[in-house]
């Protein structure tokens, strides 16, 4: 049998040097995307005029867009209407894509944690002198948030497996150099095989950090 079993372990420190842009390319992504879904989540609840049917077009058409049309939509479309934004860099534009591509998921999400925090609350804290932001920021957000948590877990894990495609437009990340080693090695399965061990392995990490975040946003409600 032709299978190299030293070859995945050989292969795992040649990958791991990508890691860090994986993760960037993520994490980028997952802090854009929160902050713009809260915003969108927010002219939905509170049907602003105008921005509210506008914020569920763009929800519904990022829903529907595969990532992949999403994110060359952004590196080689928008350029090419708006010659301005050539200056935008492959890394850039995935970070963009795959921001707005989450943001009408998470958009959703974090419009169910809101609706089920008890409206009460707000009424409680205009009644105590605070003004709506006030109430929102301290109270409302932070148990809108704790409710989000674990959705927002699994969107971390499915933006860093997306990052995946950031090949696609040039960008050297894990998968990119997993394709280079294969195609320089000829060991195709060891090399998929040994990105296929660093994505669990990075999955189990941030499910473990996922569940430490839960039990701490919890510890006030217990």
């Amino acid at each position: 049998m032709n299978f190299d079993t030293a070859f995945i372990f050989e292969a795992i420190p040649k990958l791991l040097k990508y890691l860090p842009m994986t993760l960037m390319l993520a994490v980028g992504s997952m802090l854009l995307a929160c902050l713009m879904g809260i915003v969108l989540a927010l002219i939905i609840n509170n049907k602003i005029f105008i921005l509210s049917p506008v914020a569920k077009v763009y929800i519904s058409f990022f829903r529907s867009v595969p990532t992949l049309v999403t994110l060359f939509i952004f590196y080689v479309g928008i350029p090419q209407i708006f010659p301005e934004f050539t200056f935008i860099d492959a890394i850039t534009a995935t970070i963009v894509a795959l921001s707005f591509k989450n943001a009408a998921y998470l958009a959703e999400e974090f419009r169910g944690a809101l609706n089920a925090v008890d409206s009460g609350q707000m009424e409680a804290c205009l009644s105590v002198g605070m003004t709506k932001w006030q109430g929102f920021r301290r109270v409302i957000l932070p148990q809108a948030m704790r409710i989000a948590v674990p959705s927002l877990g699994n969107y971390l894990i499915m933006l860093v497996k997306e990052s995946s495609l950031a090949f696609t437009v040039g960008v050297t990340d894990i998968f990119a150099q997993t394709k280079i080693l294969a195609s320089n090695s000829f060991r195709f399965l060891e090399s998929y095989i040994a990105v296929a061990l660093i994505y669990w392995a990075v999955t189990i990490v941030l499910t473990m950090l996922q569940g430490k975040l839960e039990k701490a946003m919890s510890k006030p409600y217990r």
